[in-house]
């Protein structure tokens, strides 16, 4: 392969490595099942803006960027499985851009962009969040944006380019507030950039940043005071994250700790070999400080430390390992022609990408999101014997976590519309994520006929997951004629006692 052809394949660095991510993301997305935080995305975003915002107000706002958006983007279309997900196939696409990009640009490299951006689509947890509707991968898009506004703002620094920086920053603080930690890294990529750059530039650097990274959190103010109120209830459940805990870290950030390894042997690679060592290092706090940052404040009240959390990092290790195959390809070239080289070079992307199809194919079964219960098979049923007039119970109160009834009503046709069993409110009457029941259970118990139960499984009793009261008040009216049991859930058919 002549230098000619490698340069023409490489040129546009950014287009290969979003058109695999692309590839890679959308591929069986729709296979698994929405899990029960993808469930709340689709009941937040499909209501009226108005309810919308007055839900963020009581839950959930840190996330509240992405509902509006997502309301937005669903009016036009659809909520269904593909609808929901696209977006985030979408940026990740993006991320995978701006990550070649980066290398690209902190390597002067082709060859380290175009690997930059093949490694970042191939790690199973960029793949794993491309299909979850969630704002996971807008984040991970917005931050790797940021990155690489940010270099070119450094250069050449400019009013249109520190607009960009800072609407990429505000974007993925205001999709969720923990990718602010990436300020952390930023500020290091920038004194080490001050450390080498002539007097004049320096001084209008040294108070430009700042105004830019306010800029972008001004705005976001609110939405931190408002999430400071509502942690203790959306967060209690992650533990406090010990040594051990950051110790092992990168395995369950990439979903895969031979990928891991792979990233971490090129990152190594890239200090020893690529000539630019600055440029490495400012990658890798990039990539690590959040990390440690966000670990160090997780010690406190509140604990923030999980991986999905810090995804956004990933493109930092990217650019990091692009850097060492783009280092040992320019130091094959000394003594092998370009078509070897450029065959090493795709044989170092190829490793953790084979390392990874376990991994992927893992990711794309049915019940790779949602493990423990199948709200596709327990609407079949529904759906299969539905009708008209037909009420539906599902655990609700302390077991709202689960968003069985909401999940459940997901995958029923929307001509299918069970009349809601002791419900006071629905979740956007009670402006929540969740609906609010009765105080009284047989007050609500409607005049259905027959009334569909879902619940947790259990052999013994299938209504054993609802209140004694909901469950007493069924059985006094309505005696049970089926019961099938699908993954993790148990779905009765009550019928009125004659």
């Amino acid at each position: 392969m002549p230098p000619r052809t490698v340069s023409r394949l490489t040129g546009s660095v950014w287009i290969w490595p979003a058109l695999v991510a692309l590839c890679v993301g959308g591929y069986r997305m729709t296979t698994p099942d929405l899990w029960r935080d993808e469930v709340s995305t689709w009941t937040a975003s499909t209501r009226s803006l108005g309810d919308l915002l007055r839900m963020l107000d009581h839950v959930d706002a840190s996330n509240g960027v992405y509902y509006v958006l997502m309301h937005f983007w669903t009016s036009v279309f659809g909520d269904s499985t593909i609808a929901l997900r696209l977006p985030s196939v979408l940026a990740m696409a993006g991320a995978a851009a701006f990550s070649a990009l980066t290398a690209r640009r902190m390597f002067d490299s082709r060859v380290a962009g175009l690997a930059a951006g093949l490694l970042l689509a191939v790690v199973p947890s960029i793949s794993r969040y491309a299909q979850e509707a969630r704002s996971y991968a807008l984040v991970t898009c917005a931050v790797a944006a940021a990155t690489w506004l940010l270099l070119r703002a450094l250069d050449r620094p400019g009013l249109g380019r520190w607009a960009a920086f800072s609407a990429c920053l505000a974007l993925a603080g205001g999709a969720h507030l923990i990718s602010l930690s990436t300020v952390a890294g930023q500020l290091t990529l920038v004194l080490l950039h001050l450390w080498r750059t002539r007097s004049a530039l320096k001084l209008r650097l040294l108070w430009q940043y700042p105004l830019a990274v306010l800029a972008a959190l001004a705005p976001l103010v609110p939405l931190m005071q408002l999430g400071s109120t509502q942690s203790n209830r959306q967060l209690g459940w992650i533990p406090t994250p010990t040594v051990e805990a950051l110790r092992t870290f990168g395995q369950w950030l990439f979903a895969s700790l031979d990928v891991y390894h792979v990233f971490v042997a090129l990152a190594l690679a890239t200090l020893l070999w690529s000539g630019r060592r600055l440029a490495a290092l400012q990658l890798l706090l990039l990539a690590v400080l959040p990390v440690v940052g966000v670990w160090a404040l997780s010690r406190g009240e509140t604990s923030y430390f999980i991986d999905r959390y810090l995804l956004f990092t990933l493109p930092a290790w990217a650019s990091l390992a692009g850097g060492g195959v783009g280092a040992l390809y320019a130091t094959a070239r000394r003594w092998a022609p370009a078509r070897v080289c450029a065959v090493l070079a795709l044989a170092l992307i190829a490793v953790p990408a084979v390392q990874a199809l376990p991994q992927q194919r893992a990711l794309r079964s049915a019940f790779s999101h949602e493990r423990n219960n199948d709200y596709r098979s327990a609407a079949a049923v529904i759906a299969a014997g539905f009708r008209p007039g037909d009420g539906m119970v599902a655990p609700h109160g302390e077991k709202n976590w689960a968003m069985i009834g909401p999940g459940v009503n997901f995958y029923l046709p929307r001509s299918l519309h069970p009349y809601p069993v002791f419900l006071q409110n629905t979740a956007a009457q009670a402006e929540d994520l969740f609906p609010t029941e009765c105080p009284v259970a047989v007050q609500c118990l409607g005049r259905s006929d027959r009334i569909w139960v879902v619940t947790f499984e259990d052999a013994a009793d299938p209504l054993h997951s609802l209140p004694g009261d909901q469950a007493n008040a069924l059985l006094a009216q309505y005696r049970p004629t089926e019961v099938m049991r699908t993954r993790g859930l148990t779905v009765s058919l009550l019928e009125l006692r004659g």
